[in-house]
């Protein structure tokens, strides 16, 4: 009989591939997809044209009918670079009621267990189906779900709702906040900073548009807020630069200053009117850049764009959820997540996975034993659901 795999054997197998963001996550999926070969179960490999180190995967098992459920989760991770690890990273090792490895809160524990219920699932008697996602680079912006959502959706029968794994304490989170990011390039004029009048700053210039963001915080902040937005914390979209550089020496303009501004933005706020009104002031601050020197420039590339999910009215992944768990709680996160990304797609969807997302990016992150354990009876107990 071909072999099964346990939920903490496949998570030991998941985390041993070290499929940092920046690398490729091909040996993961490539084993995954030899595992459901030797089952018999329906799969196909999305290589990204544009990064062929990397690729998505999809499989499905039940009738080929509409109307079923999609168990979704990210196959990339965060780098260890750094941290300071009491063990091997990508070993999982067994401590004090913990599962330590990267990933293993986020998000490979929950991989685990989707993958074992797909495997379960084909050998029930499903009365409706069950799909399974593996997507990349969400570390890095969410970039990976979208053309593998739209690949699914030409090769296998489209599902009614999805669970977006990311550790949530198996809690309903209904709603998150967008996030879209731009990568800015300032390009200045040198000269001799005695003679900045001649010149033209890309530090400087770049420093009007982080104090333009300051000034939308303020507002932001100050203005009358919806139900909707009151629901997050903080209760408001954010804009913020986290990193910046530039210059060459004190004494001259700075040539060039990069930084990347990003966006969180609440539901019922729109991402293309932010990005509109940053647009807008980088052109107004370009153009006196180039009454000074006609060679000055602002470069805005969009880097990442995460839409928000969006509290459904008895939706049917959060219905579905809730059922499984007994929660009944109103759950919202300020983070991006994939889910938008299926809403906005025409899935229901829902955030829903074990561990806590506090362990996400850690040194030593882990999920308790408890908590893989209780996500291996939520997908017992959601199988017995599939097959009624």
């Amino acid at each position: 009989m071909t072999e099964r795999l346990s939920p903490l054997e496949i998570m030991t197998r998941l985390v041993s591939f070290p499929t940092v963001s920046r690398d490729t996550n091909l040996p993961l999926v490539d084993w995954v997809a030899e595992y459901l070969t030797s089952h018999g179960i329906e799969h196909h490999i999305w290589i990204d044209p544009d990064q062929p180190h990397k690729a998505g995967l999809y499989a499905h098992v039940g009738p080929r009918v509409e109307g079923g459920l999609v168990l979704s989760g990210h196959t990339d991770v965060v780098p260890v670079d750094g941290q300071d690890w009491s063990s091997d990273p990508y070993v999982v090792e067994e401590r004090d009621g913990k599962y330590y490895g990267r990933g293993c809160a986020d998000m490979k524990g929950f991989d685990a267990l989707a993958l074992w219920a797909l495997v379960e699932g084909h050998y029930a008697d499903l009365k409706r189906p069950l799909q399974l996602a593996y997507t990349f680079d969400e570390e890095i912006g969410c970039t990976g779900a979208p053309p593998l959502i739209v690949e699914m959706q030409k090769h296998l029968p489209k599902a009614e709702a999805v669970i977006v794994g990311e550790p949530s304490m198996l809690k309903a989170v209904t709603g998150h906040k967008g996030g879209t990011g731009f990568a800015t390039t300032v390009t200045g004029y040198e000269v001799h900073s005695s003679l900045m009048h001649t010149g033209v700053s890309a530090i400087m210039e770049g420093a009007k548009l982080i104090d333009w963001a300051n000034h939308r915080n303020i507002e932001n902040r100050e203005k009358p807020q919806t139900d909707l937005a009151a629901m997050f914390t903080p209760p408001w979209t954010t804009c913020h630069v986290g990193m910046v550089s530039g210059g060459t020496a004190h004494n001259i303009t700075a040539g060039e200053c990069r930084f990347w501004m990003d966006f969180r933005v609440v539901p019922g706020e729109s991402l293309p009117d932010w990005e509109a009104a940053y647009r807008a002031e980088v052109a107004r601050i370009e153009a006196e850049m180039q009454a000074v020197r006609p060679e000055a420039k602002i470069a805005v590339e969009k880097v990442f764009h995460v839409p928000g999910l969006v509290p459904e009215e008895d939706g049917a992944a959060e219905t579905l959820v809730r059922s499984l768990t007994g929660d009944n709680g109103s759950h919202v996160v300020s983070y991006g997540t994939e889910a938008g990304q299926y809403q906005e797609a025409g899935y229901s969807a829902v955030v829903c996975g074990p561990g806590d997302i506090a362990q996400a990016h850690q040194a030593d992150e882990f999920i308790t034993v408890a908590q893989f354990e209780a996500g291996h009876q939520f997908m017992r107990d959601l199988l017995a659901r599939l097959a009624a």
